[in-house]
């Protein structure tokens, strides 16, 4: 099966026919094409995505982050960045949409950074409201607007976000309260 290549992609050009003046940026993995767009305008281009008739992109497959610390320089756009996946069934079409974020304070703890926030999907696909939820606890990156913001796989007082990479890989205090039994006394 040939893939058309991703200057092909008919979303790509919508885009940027609706959004002239807006840095754009656009790659392609393996057949799977990935619109990189500025986080300040990334609701508007969601919301242009979804409501289009060309593009109707009617289901959001997943919401997902990823942190780059320790990545190559220059080889990530930002700190973190937040991944939609995106389908048409209309159109059989699937498109990656990634934004990034860069923090602006230590990212060791749970404080809130404002520079880590994005607005929230939950308006325009309703499940997105779980996975936002999942980023949130796990990367620290905050949804505005969203509609119940609360830690889902960690507790509420939980002192870190564990899919961040300057987590330690032992944890913060989790296992030394805990008794080590040993097998031959098991």
């Amino acid at each position: 099966m040939t893939r058309e290549p991703i200057l092909d992609h008919p979303t790509l050009a919508l885009v940027k026919n609706q959004f002239p003046d807006l840095k754009l940026k656009a790659t392609e993995f393996r057949g799977l094409a990935t619109l990189i767009v500025p986080a300040p305008e990334l609701h508007a281009v969601m919301e242009f995505l979804r409501n289009d008739s060309a593009c109707a992109y009617d289901f959001l497959s997943d919401v997902t982050a990823v942190d780059y610390l320790g990545y190559a320089a220059g080889s990530a756009l930002g700190r973190f960045a937040v991944v939609y996946v995106l389908k048409s069934y209309a159109n059989d079409l699937e498109l990656v949409v990634k934004t990034y974020l860069d923090p602006s304070c230590d990212t060791s703890g749970t404080e809130a950074d404002p520079a880590l926030t994005l607005d929230s999907v939950t308006d325009l696909w309703p499940g997105a409201e779980w996975t936002e939820r999942e980023v949130f606890d796990m990367f620290g990156i905050r949804f505005r607007n969203h509609p119940d913001l609360r830690r889902i796989l960690c507790w509420e007082s939980y002192p870190a976000h564990p899919l961040r990479k300057d987590y330690p890989l032992h944890g913060r205090g989790e296992r030394e309260n805990y008794r080590v039994v040993e097998r031959e006394h098991a």
